[in-house]
Order: C-alpha cells, then sequence, then structure tokens
C-alpha cells in the first residue's frame, strides 16, 4: 500500500500564513466541479453539490485503495470560485446574483475513465442529486496572491481587500476567479474558529 500526502505534496497551496499575504504560482491541477449561482444559503443545488463532490471524492479514493494501484491519500477539500457578473455585487455581499463553481483538487492518478466508474457505483448505491452535474477538469490558478482567514464567513469582506490593495501595491492587476479553500469542517466548527484560505489570481 502506497500512502500518498496531497496536502503535504502541495504545500504552498493548501496551507497559508494568517499574519501576512503570499504570492503563489498555482500549476494546473485537477478537480471534480460543479456549477451554481444564487446564495448558498438558500440554494438546494450549493447543498447537493456538496453531497456529490464528496460522495465521488471519497468513492474514488476507496476504489484506488482497494483495487490495483492501492494507493491510500485523504479527500482534499472544498474549494470554491464566486463571482458576478459586477464584481461590486460580489464585495457588497448582493448574494442572490453571485455565481460560484464547487470543486475538489484529486490526485494525478485518477482519470476520466475511474471518475465515470465511480460515476456508476455511486449512483447505484444511493440517490445523489447533483451527481450529474459533476464534471472532471484541469485548471491553473496560475500567479495568485492568498492569506490565510479565520473565522465566519460573513466577516471576509474586509481581508478580501486587502488582499486585493496587495496585489495592487505589488503591480499587479486582478485576474482570474476569487477562491476560497476551505479548510475546516463547515459544519462541526464554531464560525469563529473556521479556517479559510482566500486566492486571488493576478497578473501584469
Amino acid at each position: 500500500m502506497i500512502k500518498q500526502d496531497l496536502k503535504n505534496e502541495f504545500p504552498k497551496f493548501y496551507k497559508a500564513s494568517a499574519t501576512k499575504m503570499e504570492i503563489v504560482d498555482v500549476p494546473e491541477l485537477n478537480y471534480l466541479m460543479i456549477d451554481g449561482n444564487g446564495d448558498p444559503n438558500n440554494s438546494p443545488l450549493f447543498q447537493e453539490a456538496i453531497e456529490a463532490l464528496y460522495g465521488l471524492s471519497y468513492t474514488l479514493k476507496f476504489m484506488v485503495k482497494k483495487g490495483e494501484l492501492q494507493v491510500d491519500y485523504g479527500v482534499m477539500p472544498l474549494e470554491g470560485l464566486w463571482w458576478a457578473d459586477d464584481m461590486n455585487d460580489f464585495l457588497t455581499g448582493n448574494k442572490a446574483v453571485w455565481k460560484w463553481t464547487l470543486m475538489i483538487m484529486q490526485p494525478r492518478l485518477i482519470t476520466t475513465a475511474l471518475v465515470g466508474e465511480a460515476r456508476k457505483l455511486l449512483a447505484g448505491r444511493k440517490q445523489v442529486p447533483a451527481l450529474d452535474k459533476v464534471r472532471f477538469e484541469a485548471m491553473a490558478d496560475g500567479l495568485s496572491a492568498q492569506v490565510l482567514y479565520i473565522g465566519p464567513y460573513s466577516g471576509e469582506p474586509p481581508t478580501i481587500l486587502k488582499l486585493h490593495e496587495f496585489i495592487k501595491a505589488n503591480g499587479y492587476q486582478l485576474s482570474g476567479k476569487h477562491r476560497e479553500i476551505y479548510l475546516s469542517d463547515m459544519r462541526r466548527t464554531a464560525p469563529e474558529k473556521l479556517k479559510t484560505i482566500i486566492r486571488q489570481p493576478m497578473s501584469k
């Protein structure tokens, strides 16, 4: 059995400082993804997306562990891309018009064929309403700035603004979509203790 620790394999991208902004260059990685829109607090699809992403990710994990590959790895944290057609709506918290992509990073050994097998296996075990909406794709954030935010999600805007100011102060401009990496289990963690990496791609 081969043990694989993805967080230690990509430490710069899944660990961040809460006291200083950092610049990272995020390579192309593979993800399971689901797109949606609207306020995540009252969107049935948002919760269904989380269920589908975790269900498929854990199905893949145990397929790989018990199959020919014999690799044991930990399922990575949930991530989200967030944006709005008018980014002022995003910054001011007009959640009704937000757009989002929820995603979970997958190890490089996961293939389209394995995802297809896992999808059929999961569908045969239980009803997962958003399962058919999951796609498997590669994407790269590229050059980005990031910081660790600790606290409730509703308190993020000042930290986001500081990150944007840091980007501009270093001679860059915002590019790409705002990303959040949820290091804490939101179901079991007090809001004031939630740990979230906030990342913003940037360019010259």
